[in-house]
């Protein structure tokens, strides 16, 4: 017996290495094979997404809960912290919205309609009517509109009443004089 070389090997046993022999034509096949699997798999993934999408749609208007809130009805009630959703100020013009606005600021937008209400007074709609009536009046207005309508009684006639509302109880009758003038 001799050498024993095994027949159909890629084993030289008269080399001290082993050679290396790659199947290059093994893994194109692969790659390409499992390159068709992701787009199939990608296509089966899109069209069973859109499926879903007009089933849930569908479903959602058949079960459409009438007692469902609403976005502003499913916010919390005031006060909201200034970073939150729906954070703002009621004005007269409507909602002034301050969502994520500097921290002063819903100070100074109250602070303008309030001094705005002061200069020219708050008016309101009617519920009943619809006409426009005034609510508030600034100061000087209504101390103007308070004389007009409340003329001072002409002299004499109210003296005596006058005189009384200045006279007081005092200690020393024992309530059943009025003894003292209010100063």
């Amino acid at each position: 017996m001799g050498s024993t070389k095994h027949e159909k090997s890629f084993v030289d046993f008269d080399k001290t290495y082993e050679r290396n022999v790659i199947g290059l034509s093994g893994i194109v096949y692969f790659g390409i094979g499992l390159f068709f699997l992701i787009v199939v798999a990608f296509g089966l993934m899109w069209a069973l997404q859109s499926v879903l999408e007009d089933y849930t749609l569908e479903k959602d208007k058949a079960n459409a809960n009438p007692l469902m809130l609403k976005d502003k009805e499913r916010l919390p009630p005031e006060p909201r912290l200034q970073a939150a959703p729906g954070f703002g100020v009621d004005s007269p013009n409507g909602r002034v919205s301050l969502e994520l606005q500097m921290p002063q600021a819903e100070y100074r937008t109250l602070q303008g309609i309030w001094n705005e209400e002061l200069s020219k007074g708050q008016k309101q709609k009617d519920p009943k009517t619809g006409a426009e009536m005034v609510v508030t009046l600034p100061i000087n207005d209504a101390k103007a509109k308070l004389l007009e309508g409340n003329p001072a009684p002409a002299s004499g006639v109210n003296d005596e009443t006058f005189k009384k509302s200045q006279m007081i109880l005092s200690d020393s009758s024992a309530g059943r004089l009025t003894s003292e003038k209010r100063r």
